[in-house]
């Protein structure tokens, strides 16, 4: 692979626009840059959790999902690209599948917490969530994979399954909500 960035500053920014893959330049404001800023966090949020002990197996599915989500990233630098396709979407179902089959039913609503591993997953998750809502937005407004839409939706409910699963992985049981508990 050939050097991608020789020099880190261009100064082609300072105006508040933005270059994209295309070569087309706009607002570092637009919501094309937010959803691109929000999957870029998502990756980032989900490299965190790495570091954290996990299981091989969810090492190896988290380390894809990166790779899935740099090329979304990349989708949102390149309008009008779909890098991603249905056989990602049926992945992430085939895990959320897998992995919440050894999890007990949820009652009860469920606070993000319990071990740090899983704080990391739920918060992994709420940024797919806004993630989602700028991809939702972008599509409002130009073209949008499917696929992709798809994909970041799965993944939040695989993110949520992937922090009961850390949970029960390291023996410490969901954080439940008390709707009546007493306050003092």
């Amino acid at each position: 692979m050939g050097h991608r960035l020789s020099k880190i500053y261009t100064r082609t920014g300072d105006a508040g626009t933005t270059g994209l893959a295309d070569g087309s330049r706009v607002a570092k404001d637009s919501p094309r840059i937010a959803a691109l800023g929000d999957l870029d966090e998502l990756n980032s949020v989900i490299g965190l959790l790495l570091t954290e002990e996990v299981a091989e197996d969810l090492r190896t599915l988290l380390v894809g999902i990166q790779h899935d989500l740099f090329d979304l990233g990349g989708e949102m630098a390149i309008p009008g690209s779909a890098l991603l396709d249905g056989k990602s979407v049926d992945e992430l179902e085939r895990a959320i599948d897998r992995y919440n089959a050894e999890l007990g039913p949820l009652k009860e609503f469920i606070l993000p917490g319990g071990t740090r591993a899983a704080a990391l997953a739920h918060l992994a998750r709420a940024v797919c969530r806004r993630a989602e809502r700028r991809l939702v937005a972008v599509a409002a407004q130009e073209a949008v994979s499917e696929a992709g839409r798809k994909y970041v939706n799965r993944l939040s409910d695989l993110l949520f399954v992937l922090g009961r699963t850390l949970n029960r992985l390291a023996g410490h049981g969901d954080v439940l909500w008390q709707k009546d508990r007493a306050r003092g």
